[in-house]
């Protein structure tokens, strides 16, 4: 009898954990409504802490939880975005400019110090119009 009892103590331990699990994944997918500026897990959104962990426990499941709150407040409240329309542009703007940031930086590397050319010193011979130059110059010293 003992036995059956501790068994029951542990499953009924086991289910609750997975209840809480389950309560903490949808508490970090979901915004927090009051002020949209955190998930509720880390906001602390009293109201939807309770509404969720209802749902948990008459048995509803993650994706029908998260389909009822997008259903009342769109797709803003999802904490990530899904990945389709317009929204991949989200997912894929970091990786363009990463790969671009790298890109950058290994040319620079690449560019050897050598193959810069040297900056051309002219003498007055080479100038055109040289003497023309300098006589307008002189003119506007005095």
């Amino acid at each position: 009898m003992k036995q059956l009892l501790l068994i029951i103590i542990l499953f009924s331990t086991l289910r609750a954990d997975e209840k809480n699990e389950l309560i903490i994944d949808i508490e970090k997918s979901l915004m927090a409504t009051c002020c949209w500026s955190g998930t509720v897990y880390d906001h602390g959104n009293k109201e939807m802490e309770i509404q969720i962990a209802s749902m948990v426990d008459n048995g509803k499941t993650k994706s029908e939880i998260i389909n009822f709150y997008t259903d009342k407040y769109g797709e803003r409240v999802l904490s990530i975005p899904v990945a389709q329309g317009f929204n991949i542009f989200a997912w894929l703007t970091p990786l363009f400019f990463g790969f671009l940031g790298l890109l950058i930086i290994f040319t620079y590397m690449r560019t050897s110090k050598n193959d810069v050319s040297p900056m051309i010193n002219s003498s007055k011979s080479n100038v055109k119009y040289n003497d023309e130059i300098e006589r307008e110059l002189k003119e506007l010293d005095s």
